[in-house]
């Protein structure tokens, strides 16, 4: 979950970043980075279990984590189980149009192109700042076929064609909540107009206790899409605590069943509803609007503590 705020002075320089030899001449020292962007303080900070892995923090809450030398390697859960959406969209290896609404580090476009080489994929990421700093300092793979638009997400969105996408992924934050825009109806109404109609949508979202935004967005996605799935960790779904649940939606039937097992064996196991159990956990919660649209609850302070 990214946490966007006011912009904040940065240290550290360009070899820093990427680290310096020690005095035998050994593999690079790699040293924190931290900068300004638009959207607040960004901060790269080496994985210390993992000789090529970063994670990029917003604000001080962790947003992305990358493994440059594996970028099949997915850290955070809510990550790992997008996914498995990824690869349960079509066979193995073949490849995808995927749209990703926000960007980060670019990681699950990263994870797009190792596992389907010849995907042709749009990343959308407000913040050009951002955009710059992953290019500089998390470089992508020259033969990934990504292109990234430094445009609002919904903007983005509106630039494409009709039927252009086998999935759209929406993981965007805005000082830690979802803008209001990317919440309602016609939004994803919008989604479904730029996927092929065998197409895929998830989304990342954020709530806590007594999950009445979640509860909200998955009516309004049942509006627009007749076919639903939702992840999340149990205690999310009791209600005990703020966490991430990701929804997958779709016009024709979805993996169920596949995608309910792999998040099971996650390494931290989720539980994924469908259905009418997921109807019946909106609990009659009416449809968002643009008119009526509000973003996501601010996360409490301590979500974003001993990440």
């Amino acid at each position: 979950m990214a946490r966007r705020g006011a912009p904040a002075g940065g240290t550290g320089g360009k070899d820093k970043a990427k680290g310096r030899k020690d005095r035998r001449g050994g593999r690079a020292e790699r040293e924190p980075f931290s900068g300004p962007v638009g959207s607040g303080l960004a901060e790269l900070i080496p994985d210390r279990e993992r000789p090529d892995g970063w994670t990029l923090r917003l604000d001080g809450a962790p947003q992305s984590h990358v493994d440059l030398a594996d970028p099949t390697y997915l850290s955070f859960a809510y990550q790992r189980r997008i996914g498995h959406i990824i690869d349960l969209a079509a066979p193995p290896l073949h490849p995808l149009n995927v749209l990703h609404l926000g960007g980060g580090a670019f990681t699950l476009a990263r994870y797009t192109a190792a596992t389907r080489p010849r995907s042709t994929q749009q990343v959308v990421e407000v913040d050009a700042a951002l955009v710059q700093l992953v290019r500089d300092r998390l470089p992508l793979d020259p033969q990934a076929r990504v292109r990234v638009r430094a445009v609002d997400a919904r903007e983005g969105l509106g630039k494409l064609p009709d039927d252009w996408a086998d999935l759209v992924v929406a993981d965007v934050f805005s000082g830690a909540r979802t803008p209001a825009h990317l919440t309602s109806a016609e939004f994803l109404t919008d989604v479904r107009r730029v996927l092929k109609p065998s197409g895929q949508y998830a989304a990342n979202l954020a709530d806590g206790p007594p999950l009445a935004h979640l509860r909200g967005q998955v009516a309004t996605a049942a509006a627009v899409f007749p076919e639903l799935a939702l992840a999340a960790d149990p205690v999310v779904w009791r209600g005990r605590r703020f966490g991430n649940a990701v929804l997958l939606a779709s016009a024709l039937p979805l993996p169920v069943a596949e995608f309910t097992r792999r998040v099971a064996s996650d390494p931290h196991p989720g539980r994924v509803e469908h259905g009418r159990a997921l109807m019946d956990f909106t609990g009659g919660a009416a449809v968002v609007t643009d008119a009526a649209a509000r973003p996501s609850p601010a996360p409490p302070p301590s979500v974003f503590e001993n990440p």
